[in-house]
C-alpha cells in the first residue's frame, strides 16, 4: 500500500508512534489509509452540513475496512463574496484548494482519498487535485438545497438577486422583499438551481467520479448519507482494485461531461473548469469542441434560472443517470468508461429511467436541437467567449447594440440603477479578467439588476470577467484576450456597435481595423489594483480564461 512508507518497517517505529499519539491502534495501521478530505465550514450554507456527510463517509470507510483521517479544505461562499471584493478571492480559491490536497497527499501519502465539497470552486479544485495525484478517489458532495416558496412557487437564490431590481423600479414592494429574503434559501445545500456547484457536481457525476445520484440527491435526505456510506465504501474498493483518476478521466469521459452539460444547460463556469480538470488529467479540451457537440447535443432540461425546475425535480425525474440515459439514444455516450462505482458507464445506465418528461424532454422532443452553451469568437474574442444560451431569450440570440463602457462591475451597476442603461445597449464590463480582476468576478449583480427591472430580453451584456451560474438573459463572459492584456475589449469606446450572433457563434465590434491600431498604439496598461498577498501572485501567474484560468508554469 502507498501509506506504507509512512508506517512499515523498523525506521517507521518514530512515526508509528506519533500515529498512535492520535490514538490509533496497529489494527488501524495495517489498514488502506483513506484521505476523507472535508470543506466543512460556518460561512457556506452549501457546507454546514458536511460534518454529517463526512462521519456517514468515514463509516463506509471503516465498513469496508479501510482507516479514514479526515483533513479539511478551504471554501468561498459565492452568494456571500458577491458584489464586494471578496469576489475576486472566489476563483483564485480553485488553485489553493487543489495544491493544498497535493500537500497533505503528498506529505502523507495516503492510499486514496474522499474528496467532500459542494459549491462552485471546491468541486473542481478537488477533481483537480485527484487528477494531478493521480491515486484512488472518489468525490461524495453535499448535495442541493430544496428550493424555496414565495407567493406559491419555487424561488431560489436567482430570485433573491433579482429582486434588488424588482424593488429598485418599483415592480415589488421592500415587505415582498422581505418575505422572499425570508423563504428563498430554506437550508443547507447548494443553491437549488442549474447555478456552479449544481452543474459541477452533476457532471462529477457524468464524468464517472461519483456515484449515481452525487449530483442531485438532496442535501437533507438520507439518502444523501446513504451516499456518502457508499462512497466511503467505494474508496477502499479502489484502493483494493487499483482503480486511479487516469483510468476514468479520459477524453471519452470530458466528451461524457460536456454531453450533460449541454443537455442541461449547466453554468457557464464549467467552460472553466472541466479544461482546468482535463489538464491536470495531462489532457487538452479544446473550446471548439464546445460548439462541435453543442451542434450535435439537444437541449434536454430547463431548469433555474432557465426555467421553473430545481435540481429536487431532476433528483424526481430520474436524476443525471437518466440524462444520460436519454443521451445514449442518441449515441451521446460513451459507455465503455470506467466509474468508481466500478461499472462502466453503460452497466450503470441499464438502471437508470426517466420518471418526468417535463423535466427530462426526449431527444426526440427537446427544449432545442442544441446544446445549452455556445463559445463565441470574432474580432472582440478571437480566443472565445462562453453565453449560456440555453437562457437567452429568443429576441436577443442575434442583437446590435451601442456599447456602454465601464471598467469594473461597481461602475456598471450604478448606471444599470441609474437609469442610464436603455433598451438595446450592450454593457460593456471590462478589466474584471482572471489577471486584471485580479481573479475573474463573477457578474451576478449587473445580470440580475436588469432581470429584475426587466431588461433582460433587451440589453446585453459582456465582459472578460464571468457569470455567475445564477445568471440569464444575453450575458457573455470569459472574453479573451482579456482588457488587461491588451484584448479588443480594453480598446472598445462609448456608442461603438457590438453584434452578437449566438446561432452563428460570433461576436464582433463594428470598428474600422486602422481605428483600431490607432487606439491600440494609445493604450497601456492598467496599474495592478491588488499589489500584495496571493492575488498579486495569483494575477502574475494566471493563464487566460481560454484555456481554463490555470495558472503557468
Amino acid at each position: 500500500m502507498r501509506s506504507d512508507i509512512m508506517k512499515k518497517g523498523l525506521e517507521r517505529a518514530p512515526h508509528r508512534s506519533l500515529f498512535k499519539a492520535l490514538g490509533m491502534v496497529d489494527e488501524e495501521l495495517n489498514r488502506p489509509m483513506i484521505g476523507v478530505v472535508n470543506s466543512y465550514n460556518e460561512i457556506v450554507p452549501g457546507h454546514l452540513h458536511l460534518k454529517d456527510i463526512t462521519e456517514a463517509a468515514k463509516a463506509g470507510i471503516r465498513l469496508a475496512g479501510g482507516t479514514p483521517v479526515e483533513f479539511p479544505a478551504i471554501a468561498v461562499c459565492d452568494g456571500i463574496a458577491m458584489g464586494h471584493a471578496g469576489m475576486h478571492y472566489s476563483l483564485a480559491s480553485r488553485e489553493l484548494i487543489a495544491d493544498s490536497i497535493e500537500v497533505m497527499a503528498q506529505a502523507h501519502p495516503f492510499d486514496g482519498l474522499v474528496l467532500i465539497p459542494n459549491c462552485d470552486k471546491v468541486v473542481p479544485g478537488m477533481l483537480m487535485a485527484a487528477a494531478r495525484l493521480n491515486i484512488p478517489a472518489i468525490v461524495v458532495s453535499g448535495g442541493p438545497m430544496m428550493a424555496g416558496k414565495f407567493q406559491d412557487r419555487d424561488v431560489s437564490l436567482t430570485q433573491m438577486f433579482e429582486a434588488v431590481g424588482a424593488v429598485h423600479t418599483g415592480r415589488m414592494s421592500e415587505g415582498e422583499l422581505a418575505e422572499l429574503e425570508e423563504n428563498a434559501c430554506p437550508g443547507c445545500g447548494s443553491c437549488s438551481g442549474m447555478f456552479t456547484a449544481n452543474s459541477m457536481n452533476c457532471l462529477t457525476e457524468a464524468l464517472g467520479m461519483a456515484l449515481p445520484g452525487n449530483g442531485t440527491i438532496p442535501a437533507v435526505s438520507a439518502a444523501r448519507r446513504r451516499l456518502a456510506k457508499m462512497a466511503g465504501i467505494r474508496a477502499v474498493a479502489l484502493v483494493q482494485e487499483d482503480i486511479k483518476p487516469s483510468d476514468i478521466l479520459t477524453e471519452e469521459a470530458l466528451q461524457n461531461g460536456l454531453a450533460v452539460d449541454l443537455a442541461l444547460g449547466c453554468s457557464t463556469n464549467t467552460v472553466l473548469h472541466l479544461p482546468a480538470i482535463a489538464h491536470e488529467a495531462g489532457l487538452t479540451l479544446d473550446l471548439n469542441l464546445i460548439n462541435e457537440m453543442t451542434e450535435k447535443t439537444p437541449h434536454l432540461c430547463k431548469l433555474s434560472p432557465a426555467g421553473q425546475h430545481h435540481i429536487q425535480d431532476l433528483y424526481a425525474a430520474g436524476g443525471i443517470q437518466a440524462v444520460m440515459k436519454e443521451l445514449s439514444n442518441k449515441g451521446l455516450i460513451n459507455q465503455n468508461n470506467k466509474t468508481v462505482s466500478g461499472l462502466t458507464v453503460g452497466e450503470l445506465l441499464t438502471q437508470a429511467r426517466v420518471k418526468d418528461r417535463d423535466v427530462i424532454r426526449s431527444v426526440e422532443a427537446p427544449y432545442s436541437n442544441t446544446g445549452g452553451l455556445a463559445i463565441l469568437r470574432g474580432n472582440l474574442a478571437p480566443d472565445g467567449a462562453v453565453v449560456k444560451r440555453a437562457a437567452v431569450a429568443p429576441e436577443m440570440l442575434q442583437h446590435t447594440g451601442p456599447a456602454r463602457v465601464f471598467d469594473g462591475e461597481e461602475a456598471a451597476i450604478e448606471a444599470i440603477m441609474g437609469g442610464r442603461i436603455k433598451s438595446g445597449d450592450v454593457v460593456v464590463i471590462r478589466y474584471e479578467g482572471p489577471k486584471g480582476g485580479p481573479g475573474m468576478r463573477e457578474m451576478l449583480g449587473p445580470t440580475s439588476v436588469l432581470a429584475g427591472m426587466g431588461l433582460d430580453k433587451e440589453v446585453a451584456l459582456l465582459t472578460d470577467g464571468r457569470f455567475s451560474g445564477a445568471s440569464r438573459g444575453a450575458s457573455i463572459g470569459h472574453i479573451s484576450p482579456e482588457a488587461a492584456e491588451g484584448g479588443l475589449i480594453a480598446l472598445i469606446q462609448e456608442g461603438d456597435l457590438v453584434e452578437i450572433d449566438i446561432p452563428n457563434y460570433r461576436l464582433e465590434v463594428k470598428v474600422e481595423e486602422a481605428e483600431i491600431e490607432r487606439r491600440r498604439a494609445a493604450w497601456s496598461p492598467p496599474a495592478p489594483k491588488i499589489t500584495k498577498g496571493y492575488l498579486a501572485r495569483y494575477a502574475k501567474q494566471v493563464s487566460s480564461a481560454g484555456t481554463g484560468a490555470v495558472l503557468k508554469g
